[in-house]
């Protein structure tokens, strides 16, 4: 009986924005009192992770309803909102800092736009609305008390999402990836959920061949699977350290 060679990895590639590095600067922050040298540790260390953060997760997840007229603005109350947060981060309690912070603002995002969006609603004429956005949440939202398999799938977009280019160097292959994963970060938005509707959905987004679709979908399944048996044996996401890149 023949056996497969070891899949030879790739070399990583410095494209993580998220580290241990950043992690280890979060806590090194919280241990200073000194307001100079927490401002560089922040300027060095932390402030590059946040920014690309927040930045994925308004794009990935489009929180577009907002009162601030440029991107960058939201981005830096999100950010802003997250340095505010910073000193509740307990590396002892087995969550990564990427997993926390990005759950926190992820769910300062979805409050706010539900906010904006509820002022647009009730400015909107009735037949405007029958697409309205669902949302529920809690006013009173602990981060370390979460939806795990929900959170865990959104850390799984953000990681595909930038890392697209990567995990699909062939334009066409990302083309596919990316309708695949725009429809799973609209989960909770759809009315329909079956898999020969998908398919059809993401033809009418890139014009390829379904067996091309379940090759890509093959694909993202497996990175899907392989971080989740890690996540349900260890506790934690190892996003910033993978095998597919």
């Amino acid at each position: 009986m023949s056996t497969l060679p070891p899949r030879r990895r790739k070399k990583k590639t410095k494209n993580m924005y998220f580290t241990q590095d950043t992690e280890d600067a979060i806590v090194k922050y919280n241990g200073s009192s000194d307001p100079e040298e927490r401002s560089k540790i922040y300027q060095e260390g932390i402030h590059y992770g946040f920014f690309k953060l927040t930045e994925n997760i308004i794009h990935t997840f489009k929180f577009y309803y907002t009162e601030v007229n440029e991107i960058e603005h939201l981005q830096h109350e999100v950010i802003t909102f997250l340095l505010d947060k910073i000193h509740l981060f307990d590396p002892t309690r087995g969550t990564k800092a990427f997993s926390y912070f990005g759950t926190i603002a992820k769910r300062y995002l979805i409050i706010q736009n539900t906010k904006t969006y509820k002022k647009r609603v009730d400015k909107a004429p009735v037949e405007e609305l029958h697409h309205s956005l669902k949302h529920s949440y809690d006013m009173d939202y602990n981060p370390m008390e979460k939806d795990e398999l929900s959170d865990f799938m959104d850390e799984y977009l953000i990681y595909c999402n930038n890392n697209l280019s990567s995990l699909f160097p062939k334009i066409k292959d990302a083309q596919v990836a990316d309708a695949i994963l725009q429809i799973f970060g609209q989960r909770d938005k759809l009315d329909f959920f079956n898999k020969k509707a998908l398919y059809i959905y993401i033809r009418e987004m890139v014009d390829v061949k379904t067996p091309h679709i379940t090759k890509i979908a093959g694909k993202l399944g497996d990175i899907y699977k392989e971080h989740y048996m890690f996540y349900l044996e260890t506790g934690y996401t190892n996003f910033e350290d993978d095998s597919y890149l």
